[in-house]
């Protein structure tokens, strides 16, 4: 079989032709087989169960392999899309994923977690035609799946990279997604990696923000064997800033650092009430569950439960959370969300999938107050109704209070997701790293280099919240730089 992927192979070019562009946009795109809803609240199954090869070939042929196509421009890690698309509709699944490994560390997390319908599928040429678009995360799932289900069915053994050394070592502060991809890239191209874990699992926010019906935990421990596989060094239980300091790092003959840190620090909205008990961020509450076990059999790590449950917000991590309130068994979960669902920034997916296990969404409202029982238990909130204004910055509407319009709901846990700070640790360790009055570290935007020559920073310690994806990208954008800078020194 010929491996070659350019667009102007032989194999390329014939596979064009076995279809019309009429026969290819006549195809429904494929839909995803799911968990149904009365089961999934009563387990932690992934919900979404994958394409078979048959739906995956199908739906593979739908691109029309288009001589310019957009949707490597909204990927923020400039897969070859096309290529690992044409090679599953020819059968060729596991070229497939070599080409996905190629440029993302992390692919089939990618495939379950990142909001393709606002990146790579918003610029497939089906949304000109009114169609929908190819389904290129479902995709990207089934072959990076089909690779680690072959090299599981098939006992492989993952070997290190043959990648020659260049004797530079690289230290990589947190192995969430950014940390991850820098390593994947650093590797290739040669370097010794250590990346260091505060906590004592790694993955960062891939382990404790994401749930496993959504994201399994085997999924991300695969992705990072392979790493392992590639030579990535990982230290766990290891706080950089505390455990070793940045002046220790240089003592150890790190040429370079990354760091990526994350944004661990929770906010709240300073309303009167917040203390009381039974009030918690949603990063703690994922945390206890995601990581530490909280409410699975033979751990004792607490959590509050509560038969009526609010999350406050409209994000992934909003939804994250109240779908995990109703799997701790709670009698009902509600998101109370300031803006409309149109304006919700959470996945049109995970918003779709919290409505049909029953979540109700109460939108237009606001917390203004909590009060509790004699005990210090919050018993009820009181919320402001909304209308939407004029657009904000962003390009949303921005919320207003209509006049009289409070009411009070009975609650009895509430769960705070409107957003993350940076975790300061670094920042507060290295007073010379300039950071923003958000305490975002400061870098340039191309080289991801902070105001400190060797140490580069990406994800959310530079971005303050965002995606996975786009965590990667800043991951990817590092590595790049940094080795070009370190080439200079040789």
């Amino acid at each position: 079989m010929n491996t070659d992927i350019s667009r102007d192979a032989v194999w390329r070019e014939e596979l064009r032709t076995a279809l019309t562009a009429k026969e290819r946009t006549s195809i429904p795109r494929v839909v995803m087989p799911q968990l149904p809803a009365d089961f999934r609240v009563k387990s932690n199954h992934e919900v979404n169960q994958g394409l078979s090869q048959g739906q995956a070939v199908l739906e593979a042929s739908r691109c029309l392999d288009c001589p310019d196509p957009q949707c490597i421009q909204g990927c923020p890690v400039s897969i070859n899309i096309p290529s690992f698309i044409k090679n599953i509709e020819r059968g060729e699944i596991l070229t497939a994923a070599k080409i996905l490994k190629h440029t993302s560390a992390l692919p089939a997390v990618c495939g379950r977690v990142c909001p393709q319908e606002k990146q790579c599928e918003s610029r497939c040429i089906y949304n000109k035609m009114k169609k929908q678009p190819v389904a290129i995360g479902y995709l990207e799932r089934f072959a990076a799946d089909f690779e680690r289900e072959n090299i599981k069915a098939n006992n492989i053994e993952l070997r290190p990279s043959a990648t020659e050394k260049n004797g530079m070592d690289i230290a990589v502060v947190g192995s969430g997604p950014a940390g991850l991809s820098f390593a994947g890239d650093m590797i290739k191209k040669g370097y010794n990696v250590t990346v260091y874990e505060a906590l004592h699992e790694i993955g960062g926010v891939l382990k404790y923000g994401i749930p496993e019906f959504r994201l399994p935990n085997i999924v991300v421990e695969a992705e990072i064997d392979g790493l392992r596989a590639e030579g990535v060094n990982f230290v766990k239980d290891c706080i950089i800033g505390k455990t070793i300091s940045y002046e220790q790092l240089h003592e150890l003959g790190y040429d370079g650092i990354f760091v990526a840190s994350g944004a661990g620090l929770p906010r709240f909205m300073g309303i009167p009430g917040e203390n009381y008990i039974g009030i918690m961020s949603a990063n703690e509450y994922l945390t206890r569950i995601n990581l530490m076990g909280a409410g699975r059999p033979g751990e004792d790590t607490p959590v509050l439960k509560g038969n009526r449950v609010a999350v406050i917000g409209g994000g992934n991590t909003a939804m994250d959370s109240v779908r995990t309130a109703l799997r701790q068994g709670s009698q009902k979960a509600m998101i109370v969300y300031r803006r409309s669902l149109e304006e919700m920034p959470a996945r049109v997916e995970e918003v779709h999938h919290a409505q049909e296990e029953g979540v109700e969404f109460m939108t237009l409202c606001n917390p203004i107050e909590y009060i509790a029982d004699e005990k210090g238990r919050v018993k009820a909130m009181r919320v402001q109704r909304m209308e939407l204004g004029e657009p904000d910055a962003s390009g949303r509407r921005s919320p207003v209070p209509v006049e009289g319009a409070v009411e009070e709901i009975e609650v009895d846990l509430v769960i705070v997701s409107v957003g993350v700070s940076p975790n300061p640790l670094i920042p507060n360790a290295i007073p010379q790293l300039e950071v923003s009055r958000r305490g975002t570290i400061v870098v340039n935007e191309d080289s991801m280099q902070s105001s400190i020559y060797d140490i580069y920073a990406g994800g959310d310690i530079v971005r303050g919240g965002a995606t996975v994806i786009l965590a990667m990208g800043d991951g990817r954008r590092a590595a790049a730089a940094m080795d070009a800078e370190l080439r200079k020194q040789r």
